[in-house]
């Protein structure tokens, strides 16, 4: 079996031994087709695993970064590997990985594997969207768009893409509608809208909190904050991608800064042993391949698991304060069954922001200027510590490469006079956080 797939550029199209391109038209002269200069997306790739064939090579491709795109996508799109027994019946599932280049950004990939249409057994096909746009439940709207299409047939599926890739991308909060036309329903209007919270448009927390109890959550949230290597297991490809991207979502502002893969391929799955910090989501099916467990925490995601915990380092119950988790655990259970993604993203990513607050809130009156331009005062923050049990998170949290990097970005800020963003945020939800507290008093 090998890989065949389509490819829809926003750039120039490309072609190779099992890459066949739709051409893309330019778009309307003089119209914006971005919102501050971002694309809705940059690829379309359809991956189908059909028998190789013999055939002539149509041309080279444009631009190295294509060919390196489809690739890796091949590798998610299908990361149990390509030897697939043609099925008669198959769930379709939504999941999302992060493409990271050498200089260190990220692009986003979106996909759906769905059967397609048709009798007898067959094998399944991935679509796949590569986007530097973060919005999971935008693009996993568009996947429903698109599976509806390809029930009809592949072809229908291009003209809605490239309407799509035209369209202007709303900014947070907004909507955009694209005309699309449907054989037998006529033209059809769809509205895609952006989450207002524009950092939060790639998370919904509803699968953690469904995986994991809220204590569960705060170990692994432990962990995560002292990062350290864990590995989460799920046989569901969207679990997996859901869970991890919410796990990250939870260190907000800081942000994870090591090895971050929401899906493992078989081929990758030696990454697993590396020494250094990790975020990994491997399948189940992989399991008996995770040879050496010291000094990791693994996560069972699976509905039912005897122990959450395959191997844990033990000591993640203790790692936040008492009287933190005490009240990040009573915000928590302030939530309801059922509260829209919004809701509870909102309430869950206060609530574990209330840890930073509480504990390194006052970092801003500790990046002081000096002759070397403005320094954090590390040894007059540890002394300016609030509550003193706070202070052996503290201690651990302040030699993370997530804060670190967050201090850096405070002494570098164009105006040393002024008040950074991150300050002015911390100010604003320290006096929401003390109100709150207050009534627990």
């Amino acid at each position: 079996m090998s890989h065949e797939s389509v490819c829809v550029c926003s750039e120039r199209s490309s072609s190779d031994p099992g890459v066949y391109p739709v051409p893309a038209a330019a778009p309307p002269a003089g119209r914006e087709r971005s919102h501050m200069g971002q694309l809705f997306f940059e690829y379309l790739l359809v991956v189908s695993l059909r028998k190789k064939r013999n055939r002539e090579v149509m041309g080279r491709l444009q631009r190295e970064e294509e060919e390196k795109c489809m690739k890796a996508a091949h590798l998610f799109c299908f990361p149990e590997g390509i030897n697939w027994a043609p099925l008669t019946e198959y769930r379709s599932e939504t999941f999302s990985f992060v493409l990271t280049e050498v200089d260190g950004s990220r692009r986003n990939g979106y996909c759906r594997r769905l059967l397609p249409d048709g009798r007898g057994a067959r094998v399944p096909e991935a679509y796949c969207i590569i986007s530097s746009v973060a919005c999971f439940g935008l693009f996993s709207k568009i996947f429903d768009e698109v599976e509806k299409r390809r029930q009809i047939s592949k072809a229908m599926i291009y003209p809605f893409m490239q309407s799509l890739r035209e369209a202007p991308l709303p900014s947070p909060g907004n909507t955009v509608t694209v005309s699309s036309f449907i054989p037998d329903a006529g033209t059809q209007i769809i509205s895609l809208t952006r989450p207002a919270e524009s950092w939060l448009e790639h998370v919904d927390f509803h699968t953690l909190f469904r995986c994991l109890s809220d204590e569960e959550v705060l170990m692994v949230f432990a962990a995560t904050v002292t990062e350290r290597r864990i590995i989460f297991i799920s046989e569901e490809l969207s679990t997996l991608s859901q869970v991890l991207h919410a796990v990250a979502a939870l260190l907000n502002p800081f942000v994870w800064q090591h090895t971050f893969i929401s899906i493992v391929p078989t081929v990758l799955i030696d990454v697993c042993a590396a020494p250094t910090p990790y975020l990994l989501g491997v399948q189940k099916s992989m399991l008996d391949l995770l040879t050496d467990h010291s000094d990791l925490m693994i996560v069972d995601l699976s509905p039912g698991a005897e122990t959450k915990f395959i191997t844990r380092i033990g000591d993640e119950e203790s790692l936040l304060p008492a009287k933190l988790k005490e009240e990040l655990l009573s915000r928590l259970s302030t939530r309801t069954r059922h509260a829209s993604t919004e809701e509870l993203n909102r309430l869950v990513s206060e609530a574990f922001l209330s840890v930073f607050v509480r504990s390194v809130g006052h970092f801003s009156q500790y990046v002081k200027r000096c002759a070397n331009g403005r320094q954090f005062q590390k040894k007059s923050f540890l002394k300016a510590v609030e509550h003193k049990s706070h202070l052996n998170f503290v201690k651990l949290f302040i030699q993370t490469q997530m804060f670190d990097l967050f201090i850096q970005e405070e002494e570098t800020q164009p105006n040393p006079n002024g008040t950074s963003t991150h300050a002015n945020q911390f100010k604003k939800l320290k006096l929401t956080q003390d109100m709150f507290y207050s009534t627990l008093k």
